[in-house]
């Protein structure tokens, strides 16, 4: 691993796989189990970086393909790279554009070489190989940059779902062998659906190649939760235990829970702020949905336990009236919430483990939703 790039594992709880961590980077060290809000295009929607910082966020993901197609990565680089394009001094993840080899399969073809899309903006044909996306996040500048990958449906047969394990294993051996900059972390990225031998396979293959970091893919993606849970019990120890572990595009507050008593260290998702700008928060209630008229003449904060700028300043009669006018700080205020709920959520679980007590933290937590553990 690049002498820049360090990952202390701090405690392991006795009673699950939680791990508490610490991942050291270029820009910053990252307490992990940590969540980052997505920035797909160089912005987390709405929220400056300096409300992201004051919330607890440590750590924001970019992504590959969108910036690629515009403003372009030659532009973002002579700009400074990422972090000085965005104004955003923390680590910063990448991601290769793999999970639009799934997203966008209707508008791409795919062989051993590369990735052909259709531009979802203008239709333009855009190629993406292996060394492409290394090249493109080299240009980008992130901290952390991921692995070209195919991210299959879960539900593929057999045969194909081989076939894009193994396409993955050499596309990482071609972005390993691709990389120049050695002030990036390259994390390989494990597929596999939800079959056990696959996710094997992939990691048979992966491990090998000495990366510092590892991802789990292919998650998340139309499986059933409980699948998806039983995907990491048997995949996360086949991961290094030295390295960061890293569960792509998830998720619920719950599925956080029960992917982190599983050995999973690094979250990313749109859902805080994709829910928050549909006009639903996440509290330590459980979900509320701020259209519903019970909330017209409610003077009450909209979590009474959260501490950020919306849940101190405003009703939430105020917020769910911002929602039904249309107005635009309804969105940016409810985003803001949801990434400072998410990000208290993980600092109260990185304290439970540090006090081996992950399992009963979980367990409250899923009770005090009215999820059954």
């Amino acid at each position: 691993m690049s002498s820049h790039f360090r990952y202390e594992l701090l405690a392991t709880d006795s009673e699950t796989r939680a791990r508490l961590g610490r991942w050291h980077t270029p820009h910053g060290v990252v307490e992990t189990p940590a969540f980052m809000p997505v920035g797909t295009l160089a912005t987390v929607k709405g929220i400056l970086p300096q409300q992201l910082k004051d919330v607890g966020v440590q750590q924001v993901l970019a992504n590959t393909y969108h910036l690629a197609l515009r403003p372009g990565a030659d532009i973002v680089e002579e700009m400074g790279g990422l972090h000085q394009f965005m104004n955003w001094d923390g680590p910063i993840l990448t991601d290769s554009g793999g999970f639009q080899v799934f997203s966008l399969a209707k508008m791409r073809k795919l062989d051993e070489k590369q990735v052909v899309f259709r531009s979802h903006i203008d239709g333009s044909v855009f190629e993406l190989s292996p060394e492409k996306a290394v090249r493109i996040q080299e240009q980008l500048g992130a901290d952390c940059i991921m692995c070209l990958d195919e991210c299959p449906p879960h539900d593929v047969s057999p045969d194909e779902m081989q076939r894009a394990v193994d396409l993955t294993t050499r596309w990482a051996t071609r972005c390993r062998d691709a990389q120049q900059r050695s002030d990036q972390a390259l994390f390989g990225i494990v597929q596999g659906g939800t079959h056990q031998k696959m996710r094997e396979r992939s990691a048979e293959g992966l491990v090998p190649l000495d990366l510092p970091g590892y991802a789990v893919g292919g998650l998340s993606v139309g499986e059933d939760p409980a699948d998806m849970y039983t995907t990491l019990d048997f995949t996360t120890p086949l991961l290094p235990a030295d390295r960061p572990r890293y569960l792509m595009g998830v998720g619920r507050p719950q599925d956080l829970l029960e992917s982190v008593v599983r050995g999973i260290d690094l979250f990313d998702c749109v859902m805080p702020t994709r829910n928050g700008r549909n006009a639903q928060a996440f509290t330590s209630a459980g979900p509320v949905r701020l259209r519903n008229q019970k909330h017209q003449r409610d003077p009450g904060p909209l979590d009474p336990e959260c501490g950020c700028l919306t849940c101190t300043s405003y009703s939430r009669a105020y917020l769910r009236h911002l929602f039904i006018a249309g107005e635009m700080l309804g969105p940016i205020l409810l985003s803001l919430h949801n990434i400072a709920f998410y990000q208290q959520l993980l600092r109260n679980l990185r304290e439970a483990i540090q006090l081996n007590k992950a399992a009963e933290f979980k367990a409250v937590q899923l009770a005090r939703w009215g999820i059954s553990n």
